[in-house]
């Protein structure tokens, strides 16, 4: 019984001893192996901006509204919504039957004042060849002289007068102010329009070359942003296409949105591609801030802080030590790395579980 008691405690020794070994042996792999999850540390080009939401809109003058300011019947529409139109082209006739009467009779007006001044300067001459023989009194050239004068000026009121029949009978004719697309149409043939108190609306013209983005910038993004800077957008009509622009303006008012501040960054359109961009649009706009390329650049996952200052966990010796590094601009997932690492530096990817030496 002895025997058999001694043997079963030493064989109890000998496997506490292995257990003891093994776990001594594991924690000594753990201190000197180096993790599997590791980073190679590299260059990249990083970009760091700010994304916003815009709406296309026309710039100021691009979108403008024709109107008449004659009263009567349209007799003409020679336009359609969607058409192109050049500066200059006819849109419109309104009927006339109401002003060429006023611009006849101005005109006869004329042509009257003109055959009597005729015919007063052919006496005024007569009377002066007899007044140099003293057969008519100074008193009677002064009065002819007067009639010229007089019908002078009153040619030049006729010719006033026919000039703003002129006009007013032009306006009658409705052309486009500017080269552009129909956006809408007021008003139909056969209807009668009256611009008595103000002009009425006939087309609206878009120059869709003339076209910028409302870009609605976060209050808390809106203080990197200056008048100047590159961005790109792109919309939903051609998701494959990225146009680009740089900021023009910033509204210094604010607007808000369901209790959301934002300020309207106005971007000029610089490329649209080839492509038709209309207004209300909806842009998806990315601001560039910074651009750095070839540049050191790891994993955000990679980092530790401790208050102010930042780690990575760096393999030195296939061991991991702490190394406190500097950082710059960051994007998708990477951060640049300014000081305290070198290009094919190793180091821990994800640093849980891991205690540094």
């Amino acid at each position: 019984m002895k025997s058999i008691k001694k043997i079963i405690w030493i064989l109890s020794v000998i496997i506490l001893v292995v257990i003891i070994y093994a776990f001594i042996s594991a924690s000594g792999d753990n201190e000197t192996q180096a993790p599997q999850n590791i980073q190679m540390v590299s260059r990249h080009n990083l970009k760091n901006s700010v994304d916003a939401t815009g709406i296309i809109k026309p710039q100021v003058g691009a979108e403008v509204k024709i109107g008449s300011r004659a009263s009567g019947t349209v007799i003409s529409l020679y336009v359609n919504i969607g058409d192109y139109v050049q500066k200059g082209q006819l849109l419109a006739e309104i009927d006339e039957s109401e002003l060429r009467p006023a611009y006849n009779q101005a005109l006869a007006n004329l042509n009257y004042a003109e055959t009597n001044l005729k015919y007063l300067e052919i006496d005024l001459n007569r009377m002066k060849k007899l007044g140099d023989k003293e057969y008519i009194s100074q008193q009677a050239l002064d009065d002819a002289q007067k009639a010229v004068d007089l019908a002078k000026a009153r040619i030049l009121q006729e010719k006033s007068n026919v000039e703003y029949s002129k006009i007013q009978l032009g306006y009658t004719r409705i052309y486009a102010s500017i080269s552009g697309v129909i956006g809408s149409v007021s008003t139909q043939k056969g209807e009668t329009v009256s611009a008595t108190f103000s002009s009425p609306v006939f087309v609206t013209i878009i120059d869709l070359s003339r076209l910028e983005i409302w870009a609605y910038i976060d209050e808390t993004d809106i203080g990197k942003i200056e008048t100047g800077q590159k961005i790109t957008f792109t919309v939903d009509t051609y998701p494959e296409d990225e146009f680009s622009g740089s900021i023009k303006a910033i509204y210094p008012q604010a607007e808000i949105r369901n209790n959301v501040v934002n300020y309207i960054a106005v971007v000029k359109i610089e490329n649209q591609n080839g492509k038709i961009l209309r207004p209300e649009m909806t842009a998806s706009v990315n601001v560039l801030l910074q651009e750095h390329d070839n540049v050191i650049a790891i994993s955000k996952k990679a980092l530790t802080k401790k208050g102010n200052i930042t780690f990575v966990k760096l393999i030195q010796n296939n061991q991991v030590v702490e190394r406190e590094i500097q950082t710059g601009i960051s994007e998708n997932g990477l951060i640049e790395v300014l000081k305290g690492l070198n290009e094919k530096d190793r180091i821990v990817a994800d640093e849980s579980n891991l205690s540094p030496k």
